[in-house]
């Protein structure tokens, strides 16, 4: 949870003029960040040695809060110069010196770890680089912060050298009076200033995002290879069978995928909240494919702070018609009837949902006095977003949807439903979307860690690169795990493949979920509920939205695949000279049928 670094319970030092807080952009807003103006007085090029920032006396109820905020391992953040102050840390597997953002409130380690001690002394090294000696620039700011108590006279204590200083305790019994100081240092650097958050952008082991991606296109080349091998080579092989037979002889009996050819496109259970969710899921892809390309080509660098967020907002509002358009032909497709319903919750329904958790969420934020909760007016401001474009362009892709209509089927279907026999265990729904989400995971977990920590843990996230390609293998994955599943289902005589071909494509969430918690018990410390429930709504949200992501996928590949099976089993049998020999074959049932019932 954080907070605004002038929140009273700090008792930090204010500027004489006043705290003044900066605009900041959309994305920046819904990140939590927000900007103050500073007490400290930095000048370039100009070193300053113990000055002291203000004289601090924090009550009880004050030292029990920031002792609470220490032992939750709370970082500080500035910004100068649009560059964040950092501590200089080094990778322990690469041996790479990085700047890591932020700096500790204080230090909790070893014999802290009972009671913490609050750092009052910041040493600022200030880096700069200039050309011809007229103009500078800062290309780096570190911080070294010390806890340092007041001398025995009450003088501040700046003396960063001397190993026996004691450090600064706050009681939670008595008022504790002590004093802020800083020390100002700059220093000359060679690193330009169009590269100076190239220190700050640390790969952390890079060899493991090599591996991960390897690993993932291993895996996806087999999948792609195992797909190829069914439709090219056994479902082939059954087509030249299946087109051989003599029509004009008594049809033999028919077996596995086979069976349910007059089945396969029979309107599944509730085809308006699947198309709902095919719609928002496709909105959902374009949006994170427009923002991945925005990243690989540089327009959303970490010093345009919260454009990431504030692109992705605006894509999902102006991709509305995709999910309209998306949303209309799959309802069309899928037999709907009632469209002005399915386009009324094809515009409302997710965006309705998200903004209750948020809001939620949010609450909890604001009874929490965190910096992270979001405004009424930037709550107004999306809503406005949402009703006003969002939800206009929606409804306008449906309109273009419907004026296309539905996806032909090349088959038709049966008039009396087929009995379907109890299928292995392994294609049950909850079995074949977990077994079906491993692959999917096992192609993004690795990436998935350094989201999480960018996520939760404040760690700079820069691997677009290997980000975009992840993206692309888990779309493979998918797509290809579903169309197999779903061609497993067809051979057991299971024709309700719609719904299940979305959940088995999503299936990946649930791993989402299980290594978030895992995360949560390995990576975080997070002692109050308040932080705990903040961690699982979001945790939520990122698993929900996977899930219509790589659900939509898995749905659009199976009634591809499923589309293009069916259509190479009927186009050889059609005759110009007999128009109704087509019709009849699609609707012919087996001789002994009433005996492969089971009830």
């Amino acid at each position: 949870m954080n907070y605004d670094y002038y929140n009273p319970q700090f008792h930090f030092c204010t500027p004489e003029e006043g705290v003044k807080k900066q605009s900041e952009s959309l994305g920046s807003i819904l990140f939590g960040d927000r900007i103050f103006n500073s007490p400290y007085k930095i000048y370039m090029g100009k070193n300053s040695s113990c000055t002291v920032l203000c004289k601090s006396v924090v009550p009880p109820p004050g030292a029990k809060f920031i002792n609470e905020r220490i032992l939750e391992d709370q970082a500080i953040n500035w910004l100068v110069d649009g560059l964040p102050a950092s501590e200089l840390k080094q990778d322990p597997k690469s041996g790479d010196i990085f700047y890591d953002m932020g700096f500790n409130l204080g230090n909790d380690d070893d014999e802290y770890a009972e009671k913490p001690i609050l750092n009052n002394h910041y040493d600022i090294k200030m880096e700069y680089h200039t050309k011809d000696e007229k103009n500078f620039r800062v290309v780096g700011v570190l911080v070294w912060p010390f806890s340092l108590a007041p001398q025995a006279s009450g003088q501040p204590n700046c003396d960063t050298s001397a190993r026996n200083s004691p450090p600064l305790y706050l009681s939670e019994d008595k008022t504790n009076e002590f004093s802020y100081t800083y020390t100002v240092t700059w220093t000359r650097s060679d690193t330009p200033w169009a590269t100076r958050w190239d220190n700050y952008l640390h790969i952390f082991d890079p060899k493991i995002h090599w591996f991960s991606l390897v690993n993932s296109i291993v895996i996806v080349v087999f999948l792609c290879v195992m797909v190829s091998m069914i439709l090219l080579r056994t479902v082939s092989r059954d087509i030249s069978r299946y087109n051989a037979i003599d029509l004009s002889e008594d049809i033999q009996e028919d077996y596995g995928w086979k069976l349910v050819h007059g089945e396969v496109f029979r309107q599944p259970w509730n085809p308006g909240l699947l198309a709902v969710l095919s719609g928002n899921g496709a909105q959902l892809a374009v949006m994170v494919g427009i923002t991945l390309v925005f990243a690989l080509l540089g327009f959303l660098s970490p010093s345009n702070r919260g454009s990431l967020a504030t692109v992705m907002m605006v894509c999902w509002t102006f991709f509305g018609f995709v999910s309209g358009y998306i949303s209309s032909r799959v309802y069309l497709s899928l037999g709907g009837t009632d469209k002005r319903n399915a386009a009324f919750f094809t515009a409302t329904l997710l965006p309705t949902f998200v903004f209750i958790v948020v809001f939620l969420l949010d609450l909890f934020l604001v009874f929490g006095g965190s910096s992270g909760a979001v405004p009424f007016g930037t709550m107004l401001l999306i809503v406005v977003l949402w009703f006003g474009i969002n939800a206009p362009l929606t409804a306008v892709g449906f309109f273009v949807g419907s004026r296309h209509g539905a996806v032909s089927n090349p088959v038709g279907v049966n008039q009396i439903p087929r009995q379907i026999p109890p299928p292995p265990k392994y294609l049950r729904p909850w079995a074949a979307t977990l077994i079906g989400g491993i692959l999917p995971f096992g192609a993004a977990f690795v990436e998935l860690y350094f989201v999480l920590s960018s996520l939760f843990a404040s760690r700079a996230y820069y691997a677009f690169g290997f980000l975009a390609l992840t993206a692309g293998v888990v779309a493979l994955t998918t797509a290809t795990v579903s169309i197999l599943f779903t061609y497993f289902m067809l051979c057991a005589e299971e024709y309700r493949w719609q719904w299940r071909s979305f959940f088995v494509g999503g299936g990946s969430s649930a791993w989402i979920l299980l290594y978030g918690l895992f995360y949560w018990a390995s990576r975080l410390s997070l002692d109050s509920m308040a932080s705990a429930i903040l961690y699982m709504g979001y945790l939520f949200l990122i698993a929900l939205l996977n899930f219509l992501v790589t659900g939509t996928i898995g749905f659009l590949a199976s009634y591809w695949a499923n589309g293009l099976l069916r259509l190479r089993i009927l186009t050889p049998l059609q005759d110009p000279s007999s128009p109704g020999v087509l019709q009849e074959h699609q609707q012919h049932v087996p001789r002994d049928y009433t005996h492969r019932l089971v009830a």
